[in-house]
């Protein structure tokens, strides 16, 4: 962490500043485009499990009590609004401060991966992709959910216009589609759904068994 850009730095302190006020900052956008996507991903993770970008632990309250939990976050005080959350919870869970590109696990190490609404805030999507995938052991599960590229040209249009301010000013990038990545990945998706317009896409894919 501390050979990290000027640039990650800056974003970094962005997201510190953001932690006390996220979960009402994102409260509008949960009830009206999240449905209940936290919960049908969470509910799929068995096993050793990791989740990437935990933030303020918002999916904490949705995982099963038989899931060994593991979490990563870049921000430190996303990490600590999320260890509060776990204690408040009752929910045994080891938070580790570290980079989604970069994560500092073995091979194979977990049954599930899950990522909710973070891959559109990290700088490098794909070797985000290709860390999950190599934490994962043959046969794992990935979860995931994100803000994508709508499926309507009229709020494409707008997006592209959103994108050259908020891709520079605080990293947030609104026309990915992680699905595309993972499909290249080798993954076989086993559940996927696109909704609101295309904008919200949640999807639970498998990893190829060895052999």
């Amino acid at each position: 962490m501390s050979n990290i850009s000027k640039r990650d730095r800056r974003l970094q302190r962005y997201w510190d500043r953001q932690a006390a006020t996220y979960d009402r900052q994102l409260a509008f956008v949960e009830r009206r485009f999240f449905s209940d996507t936290r919960g049908w991903l969470c509910a799929q993770a068995v096993g050793d499990t990791l989740e990437v970008a935990i933030g303020t632990g918002l999916n904490l309250a949705h995982y099963s009590g038989d899931v060994r939990l593991t979490g990563v976050e870049w921000s430190p005080s996303m990490l600590a609004m999320a260890r509060d959350r776990a204690r408040d919870l009752g929910r045994p869970v080891d938070l580790k401060q570290g980079d989604a590109r970069d994560l500092d696990f073995p091979d194979g190490r977990f049954d599930t991966v899950v990522c909710t609404f973070a891959l559109c805030g990290i700088s490098d999507e794909g070797a985000a992709l290709i860390e999950m995938a190599r934490v994962l052991r043959p046969g794992g599960l990935l979860l995931l959910a994100d803000h994508v590229e709508s499926s309507a040209w009229p709020i494409r249009a707008l997006q592209v216009l959103v994108d050259a301010f908020s891709v520079p000013l605080y990293g947030e990038h609104y026309r990915r589609r992680p699905l595309r990545r993972v499909r290249a990945l080798g993954f076989t998706v086993e559940s996927h759904e696109r909704f609101k317009y295309g904008l919200v896409e949640r999807l639970s894919a498998r990893k190829p068994a060895e052999g």
